[in-house]
């Protein structure tokens, strides 16, 4: 019963716009991989073979990189971004702009190629997205964006690696 009333107060202030990412403009997503988009499954010590102990964090064990440390914020050139985990494509470059957050943002994505879930660890509800490839988590999304989507893709600048076109 405490648990309901917790829940129903949360979702009461988010409603009323007191808590960050709940209620009005909490972005709910219900994203589906492309259509013959093969999964990737790879064992723990598969991925810790593949990846850096950092992407291994981030990919796989949802962590987060601090802000401003990625180089990838700050890339601008004409290219592609995709998954470190399996070289998805995710984003191309024009749908990058600068959030101010520290991180490599964008108001769009390559449909089919991100699935998300709901995310509780900071006890209000956010949308997580990982690769619809492998899994690998990316980010989460806002709805702070730019237009024309209005969504704010914030991803880990360790969760993707950038191919100039």
């Amino acid at each position: 019963m405490k648990r309901r009333l917790f829940l129903g107060l949360l979702g009461s202030a988010g409603a009323a716009g007191l808590v960050p990412g709940v209620g009005w403009g909490f972005p709910r997503l219900s994203l589906e991989a492309a259509p013959g988009l093969e999964r990737l499954e790879l064992s723990r010590d598969e991925w810790r073979e593949r990846l850096t102990p950092e992407q291994f964090e981030i990919l796989r064990d949802h962590g987060t990189e601090p802000p401003f440390s990625s180089p990838l914020d700050k890339e601008w050139g004409e290219g592609e971004y995709r998954c470190a985990g399996c070289d998805l494509l995710l984003f191309e470059s024009a749908m990058k702009y600068d959030s101010g957050t520290g991180w490599p943002s964008f108001f769009e994505h390559v449909e089919g190629h991100l699935l998300s879930e709901l995310d509780f660890k900071l006890v209000w509800p956010r949308t997580e997205y990982h690769c619809a490839r492998c899994g690998g988590h990316q980010g989460h999304v806002f709805s702070d964006g730019p237009e024309p989507t209005g969504l704010r893709w914030c991803n880990n600048g360790l969760a993707l690696t950038f191919v100039p076109t």
